[in-house]
């Protein structure tokens, strides 16, 4: 083997300590002003993985020329992040929005409880499972806008707001297996491996919802007190929005989520909506831009680095049995992202059926324990971390904050 491998694990584990030490690069501005913004570049946990995968393409560059690199770079699929900035700034848009959350609280007043704990509730039971509809990435766009404004804006406690991060994370990652378009862990291996809906829904489905629902009821009932405090929803101050705008960004976004694997289309119909919200100003919010960018490097970096794994991951996978994998693959999930496991798990030919479900699950449970493990993570992460002190969300907080609901999902997915 090449010294190449070695450098392309190297870098991946540096991300990887980075990752968890973007606070020390948060205090080292305040301390060092007069080059703060280089330690704000750093200590963004959306950069840390696209400045790796620089310093990786540089470091194959020097070792096997320029073609090497960019004919590496050529031979890595994006699509993933293309699309997940695609669907972010569609979702996060205003009529979107407004059309879930109006929903939400349509739901929540028939819940029989105070409006503040129910609609807590449904935005961390509902909203995950609606992903195995609009895909994670638009569900977690979408749950992290509406407790950002009716939660984490209203002065809640820390404790709540990693708590409810990590309840987020997990139910976002398990919640979009009901079907196998939604959730990227099950996208990878569908295919190939003939898995439908109602194979989905009789397989994963119903443990999901049972294991989303629980992680949701749990949090809600533990900070009860705090969210009666909430304020009871008002009426939006912005111009009514017309039904006919509301269909056309619906229409987007299912245009998006139908060609979620057809890069020019998908971006071309981001466009398109581009222009549209340009002649349209009076009933659009600045639209998340740059969350969404920020979003797609973090994934594109992943992707690169990630390139430069499987020499260690594939055989580590292949020694494992169907109960070990399960737990192997919770717990790599949280080092690298759980779609590049069953992704190399499908590579392997003649596994049992028990073998690809618990490699499906554990991936898809371990997805909510750190900011890398599942795609749709960062876009919570960018949308919520404005709430936490200096902006910085730690990630030793949302590993604990995460465990509880990773539990319960233990027992969904082994013991039911």
């Amino acid at each position: 083997m090449t010294l190449l491998p070695w450098v392309g694990a190297g870098l991946f584990a540096v991300a990887l300590v980075h990752t968890f030490s973007t606070k020390f690069f948060e205090r080292m501005a305040h301390r060092r002003p007069e080059h703060a913004g280089i330690w704000h570049l750093l200590g963004e946990v959306e950069v840390v993985f696209g400045f790796w995968a620089m310093v990786l393409v540089l470091a194959m560059a020097a070792m096997h020329g320029r073609q090497f690199a960019t004919d590496y770079l050529d031979s890595r699929n994006f699509t993933e992040p293309m699309f997940v900035f695609a669907i972010m700034v569609i979702a996060g848009s205003r009529a979107v929005l407004h059309l879930a959350r109006d929903a939400v609280n349509a739901m929540a007043r028939r819940i029989p409880v105070d409006e503040g704990t129910a609609f807590y509730f449904l935005g961390l039971a509902f909203v995950p499972l609606l992903g195995s509809l609009i895909t994670e990435p638009a569900a977690m766009t979408l749950g992290a806008l509406m407790l950002r404004d009716r939660v984490f804006s209203a002065g809640v406690s820390q404790r709540l707001k990693y708590a409810t991060l990590g309840v987020l994370f997990v139910n976002i990652s398990i919640g979009g297996t009901l079907t196998p378009f939604a959730a990227p862990p099950v996208l990878m291996v569908a295919s190939k491996w003939n898995w439908d809906t109602a194979f989905m829904l009789a397989t994963f489905g119903w443990k999901s919802a049972l294991a989303v629902t629980v992680n949701a009821l749990g949090a809600a009932l533990l900070f009860r007190s705090e969210l009666k405090g909430l304020q009871a929803a008002r009426p939006d101050g912005n111009a009514a929005m017309p039904a006919a705008v509301t269909l056309v960004h619906v229409g987007f976004l299912a245009g998006v989520v139908a060609f979620a694997h057809h890069p020019p289309v998908f971006m071309g119909l981001l466009l398109f909506f581009l222009g549209f919200a340009t002649a349209y100003p009076q009933y659009q919010d600045r639209l998340i831009l740059r969350e969404g960018l920020l979003v797609a490097f973090f994934l594109a970096g992943l992707v690169v680095l990630g390139g430069q794994q499987q020499w260690w991951l594939e055989p580590l996978l292949r020694g494992m049995d169907a109960n070990t994998v399960y737990f192997g693959a919770t717990a790599l999930t949280a080092v690298t992202d759980n779609a590049a496991l069953t992704y190399l798990g499908s590579l392997v030919e003649g596994l049992s059926p028990e073998f690809k479900y618990a490699l499906v699950a554990g991936a898809v449970t371990g997805g909510g324990l750190t900011v890398i493990a599942n795609a749709p993570n960062p876009a919570g992460f960018a949308i919520l971390r404005g709430h936490f002190e200096d902006e910085a969300i730690h990630p030793l907080g949302l590993l604990v904050a995460a465990l509880p609901p990773t539990l319960v999902a233990v027992v969904a997915f082994r013991l039911l």
